[in-house]
């Protein structure tokens, strides 16, 4: 627990002394104005803000927010607000976030990951600024920042500025082998995340470089927040429990090794296996190999084959793509097993996205059938 909570647990009503929005300090009663501000004259993304800001201080215990959508229909679920202070101290905790610090918030407020870069800095006392979550966000900053929260997409695009930021978490996607070997030699401390709506943001995280010597060369494992423990049901699915965040414990599709209560790797998702010749393949997997040599976005799926039931296909997003080039560049892969070797290769002009900018992979896939 940080020291400043000691003495008191905060709750939804506190406002930390330390706080700063944008260069100026707010009260609980403040915000309600700063909301309003927002919403009538603000950009679209200070909107937004504006209209979570007033579902924090309605006066209830919840706030509704939408999932994703990324595996399915998005769908209003209730968040305890109380569950939103607790992963922001857990957050808090895990990275050594003190009073005072600064943190830049370049995520849309629509969604459950940029709502709490704003709970994280009213409730650990943060200095915050946000900007437009644009592609390229550390543009023009100026300023160096101790905290940020970013997608791959947009840190792939800010690779040149990255040592603005001491510690960054990297969510809303899966982090390719192509971005993990550009952040080997930045001095920013870069994280993956593994989470969800439902678990109020990430419940673990990944340590992407700036390993310590013991640790050089070694897998680098999930590992759960404080308060936080995992276990796996019959499909060797994630099951997670997380008392301060849910009140029940979360069954989740996604299948992984688990390696301890607090430490695991992801393997993929269960709804996208493939079974190809009877073999088990993670198209999440295959994903990351082929990143070394794919730099268009990209997935692996499945079509029907007669002879090996699934067969495994690469859909490329890419108008004129030489695919006998990228074929060929593929079977040079020597991390590539013979059954995770694409047996045909597609391209489509652009992705079906979710709104979070999640490929919908069925969805973009029956394009093929056009």
């Amino acid at each position: 627990m940080l020291k400043l909570l000691s003495f008191m647990y905060p709750t939804f009503k506190n406002v930390h002394l330390k706080f700063e929005l944008n260069g100026k300090y707010y009260s609980y009663e403040d915000l309600n104005d700063v909301a309003y501000s927002f919403i009538k004259e603000g950009e679209p993304y200070q909107q937004a803000l504006g209209v979570f800001l007033l579902d924090w201080l309605d006066g209830k215990d919840y706030i509704v927010v939408q999932t994703s959508g990324s595996t399915g229909a998005p769908k209003p679920i209730k968040i305890k607000k109380q569950a939103m202070v607790n992963s922001a101290i857990a957050t808090g905790d895990f990275f050594n976030l003190r009073p005072g610090d600064t943190a830049l918030h370049c995520l849309p407020s629509n969604f459950i990951a940029g709502k709490m870069m704003l709970i994280r800095a009213i409730i650990l006392g943060l200095k915050l600024d946000v900007v437009s979550p644009s592609s390229k966000p550390l543009i023009d900053i100026g300023k160096t920042y101790q905290f940020s929260a970013m997608t791959p997409f947009q840190v792939e695009n800010s690779l040149d500025d990255m040592d603005l930021l001491k510690t960054l978490i990297i969510g809303g996607g899966q982090v390719s082998q192509f971005l993990k070997e550009r952040l080997k030699h930045k001095q920013v401390h870069a994280f993956e995340t593994y989470g969800m709506t439902e678990t109020v943001t990430h419940i673990a995280i990944k340590k992407l470089n700036n390993f310590s010597a013991e640790k050089q060369g070694k897998t680098a494992f999930f590992e759960t927040l404080p308060h936080v423990t995992v276990s796996q049901d019959k499909r060797n699915c994630l099951v997670i429990d997380a008392p301060k965040l849910s009140d029940n414990k979360i069954v989740t599709n996604d299948v992984v090794e688990l390696h301890s209560k607090t430490t695991f790797e992801w393997l993929g998702r269960y709804d996208n296996v493939i079974n190809s010749g009877g073999v088990k393949l993670f198209p999440e997997l295959i994903e990351q190999k082929l990143s070394e040599v794919i730099k268009q976005r990209f997935f692996v799926t499945s079509l029907p084959d007669d002879q090996l039931g699934e067969q495994v296909i690469l859909v490329i997003e890419h108008d004129g793509l030489d695919t006998v080039e990228v074929s060929s560049a593929i079977k040079k892969l020597k991390s590539l097993h013979k059954y995770e070797i694409p047996k045909q290769i597609f391209t489509l002009p652009k992705f079906i996205e979710t709104k979070t900018g999640k490929i919908q992979r069925s969805k973009t896939l029956a394009l093929l059938n056009r």
